[in-house]
């Protein structure tokens, strides 16, 4: 937050930002807790909505304990605007539309009642599984890994356009050699059969009947485990590269950043004034 944000501010907004967003107090990290508890808990009545036997036998409890986790997602939500320097920014930022997403679906099937024996009301409801979102704003870790998935990106499309053509390749080539009689009816079937052959993965609903398929087969699956390995070594290499001595846990109010070297004034992830 910025010295012109903090003088717009009262006192009691203040107060609240530093607990709602910052995690190194101690009622910071009381609510950081109450919350990710909250999250485990609504994620829990949605698997447990999914099973016939026991929404059957629970639906009354489930009906006002998923109310009651919205009513308090809400309230949270209402807060962070509140306390937010910037309430638009934050609104339209990726936590802010988590956030958002974890209260609509409840509130969409309330507001249009009407409208719940439909399939897409129904799909709406099912996006609340994405309160599990709101869990990456408190693993320290993820900050991290996102930082090196970023680095990594260029290699790792450059790689996945590698294996695309291979698979390309792989596909037209098993197209000819084993054809319509044994199962390869298309090319792009041909390419699906080298995709789930080259991961390993092996359905066996198209199998090769040749020898020479065979032989492309085996090499295939022996190259898949080099090539599955290739995107986490490229990851773990950029990881390295950011291992540093960090201890602060300020959050920063822009990008999110939640790790931060001793004393430092400016995010080491976007440059930020803390």
């Amino acid at each position: 937050m910025e010295k012109g944000d903090i003088t717009k501010q009262s006192h009691w907004q203040r107060q609240l930002y530093e607990i709602i967003f910052r995690s190194n107090t101690f009622y910071g990290r009381l609510f950081d807790e109450i919350l990710l508890v909250l999250i485990l808990f609504s994620v829990f009545i949605v698997l447990v909505e999914s099973v016939a036997k026991l929404k059957e036998r629970y639906q009354e409890f489930l009906f006002f304990a998923e109310w009651i986790v919205t009513l308090l997602f809400l309230i949270e939500y209402v807060l962070r605007i509140i306390c937010s320097p910037r309430p638009v920014k934050y609104i339209f930022s990726f936590f802010g539309v988590v956030d958002f997403l974890a209260i609509f679906p409840t509130l969409a099937s309330f507001l249009f009642p009407g409208l719940q024996p439909l399939i897409v009301i129904r799909a709406l409801r099912l996006l609340r599984i994405y309160r599990i979102l709101k869990l990456t704003r408190y693993i320290k870790a993820s900050n991290k890994l996102l930082l090196a998935l970023r680095s990594s990106f260029r290699k790792i499309f450059i790689f996945m356009i590698f294996v695309l053509i291979l698979v390309l390749l792989l596909g037209s080539i098993m197209y000819v050699v084993e054809g319509a009689d044994n199962g390869f009816y298309s090319i792009p079937l041909s390419i699906y059969w080298a995709v789930i052959t080259l991961t390993t993965v092996g359905y066996g609903d198209i199998v090769p009947v040749t020898g020479l398929g065979k032989f492309i087969a085996t090499f295939i699956m022996l190259l898949g485990y080099s090539i599955i390995a290739i995107p986490t070594g490229i990851v773990s290499s950029e990881i390295s590269k950011e291992r540093r001595e960090k201890v602060e846990t300020h959050v920063c109010d822009y990008c999110g950043e939640s790790e931060h070297l001793k004393g430092a004034r400016y995010c080491n992830n976007c440059g930020h004034h803390m």
